[in-house]
């Protein structure tokens, strides 16, 4: 097989990109930069690449101060989105896309690490209170509603009460937890295959943890 031939091969297997405006959102929380790669707080970056792989399409068009994708799940057109803005501004980039696109924020999706959570658990909710994530926080402020749907995805406490929430945060996954940590960003990513198609109730019974 010619080089050529697998190119038009891989564009094949390629995921159509849907016309028509984007009916749904999906944000993954994290911060942009190599530097940031595996950590913990980039916990929501990692399951939206999950599903951007599993989608066979590329998070990387410039957007709504974000990386974006536009993608097709089960006849919904949906925007996958990974702000640019660092995680204290997440808000600036979603309250833009939800406006342009005259979405409500029950039409938006945000995956984020949660500190509360054992690494390897996931917990989804309909709406909720920021829980002290300063992404989330953002979202709501600008939004001005909580009432969008969310995947918590554990990355696990501080390993005692004196050390430095940041630099936890900030610190990259020991190797020892990959395998486990792939397994949840799969889950996240079937759950939010689900939620995008309005099955939030099913997505629930199912991967909540």
């Amino acid at each position: 097989m010619s080089v050529f031939d697998i190119f038009k091969k891989l564009e094949a297997e390629r995921a159509p990109v849907p016309s028509g405006p984007p009916e749904f959102i999906i944000c993954g929380l994290g911060n942009p930069g190599t530097q940031y790669e595996n950590t913990r707080h980039n916990a929501g970056f990692m399951a939206l690449d999950t599903l951007a792989e599993e989608l066979k399409t590329d998070v990387k068009k410039l957007k709504f101060k974000s990386l974006t994708a536009d993608v097709n799940i089960d006849g919904v057109r949906c925007l996958l989105m990974k702000p640019t803005t660092f995680m204290n501004n997440s808000g600036e980039a979603v309250v833009e896309a939800l406006n342009f696109y005259k979405l409500t924020p029950e039409k938006l999706l945000v995956m984020y690490d949660d500190i509360s959570l054992d690494v390897g658990r996931m917990r989804i909710r309909k709406k909720g209170s920021d829980g002290g994530h300063n992404g989330i926080k953002s979202i709501i402020y600008l939004t001005g509603s909580d009432t969008f749907p969310r995947i918590k995805i554990g990355v696990g406490a501080k390993p005692n009460p004196d050390y430095d929430l940041a630099a936890w945060v900030l610190g990259m996954f020991p190797k020892e937890q990959g395998e486990l940590l792939e397994k949840t960003f799969a889950n996240a990513a079937a759950a939010a295959r689900l939620i995008a198609a309005g099955k939030t109730d099913e997505a629930m019974n199912k991967y909540n943890s």
